[in-house]
């Protein structure tokens, strides 16, 4: 139950209105971050044009000129006559040059404050969890560490590393900071397979996730909280300091 709820509020997020600049640009950045971040499913079908458009609060024509920006992009194929729509082609990694770019739209400040709000974020979900959650509710928590630790590449690092804090939120038994959370790794969570290439900073990462689940189980609210403030901060300087780079 716990992970239909997860699942629906990540369909929910990547399926709210966009704002009204520039709209195009706006949802293929959503989906296509949802495609990368694992939120659509490779193969996915995604909604008919119609009730995507609506969903998404946009006229069919710009929904039309989005979904062949992310053709071009090699993120959604379509397919025609029966059985036909826009299905998800997720790619085997993240185009490095395509999040390079999205990361230069990002000045170091907008950097910092997105950290601050995530590790907001983070640590009220670990100190929630510590006080809400049961032993059982953290299986899922602690498959998520192991399948990060054995991810091969930088594009499921990234992917396992969002779903961690998605999944932490869950723990909280809080909706909204599920679905907070969930929409802000469709903003930042493609950029961390800029830094999670590296082996060492992996395994420091899966170590962090390990003691946030120790201390939420512990019901040390205090260090639960800190130690996922901590994780996130760290990978967010390491954003910036690649963004300086650039």
């Amino acid at each position: 139950m716990k992970q239909q709820q997860r699942n629906g509020d990540a369909r929910g997020a990547v399926f709210a209105p966009v704002d009204n600049r520039a709209r195009v640009d706006t949802v293929v950045r959503r989906i296509g971050d949802a495609i990368e971040l694992g939120l659509l499913a490779d193969g996915e079908q995604l909604p008919g044009e119609s009730e995507l458009a609506g969903q998404l609060g946009v006229s069919t024509v710009t929904l039309r000129e989005a979904l062949m920006a992310l053709r071009q992009q090699g993120l959604v194929t379509t397919r025609r006559g029966r059985g036909g729509g826009s299905f998800v082609a997720r790619p085997a990694s993240p185009g490095e040059e395509r999040l390079r770019a999205r990361l230069r739209g990002w000045s170091t400040e907008e950097l910092r404050d997105l950290g601050d709000h995530w590790a907001a974020l983070s640590g009220t979900a670990a100190r929630l969890a510590a006080e809400r959650t049961e032993p059982d509710d953290l299986r899922q928590l602690r498959r998520t560490v192991e399948d990060f630790t054995g991810a091969g590449d930088a594009a499921a690092r990234g992917r396992l590393y969002g779903r961690f804090h998605v999944e932490l939120a869950a723990a909280a038994q809080s909706a909204r900071l599920t679905r907070a959370q969930v929409a802000l790794q469709t903003e930042v969570g493609a950029l961390l397979c800029l830094v999670l290439g590296n082996d060492a900073y992996r395994e420091e990462v899966a170590d962090r996730h390990r003691r946030v689940i120790s201390a939420v189980q512990d019901v040390a609210h205090d260090p639960a909280g800190t130690l996922a403030e901590t994780c996130v901060r760290e990978s967010t300087a390491r954003l910036i300091s690649l963004r300086l780079t650039l």
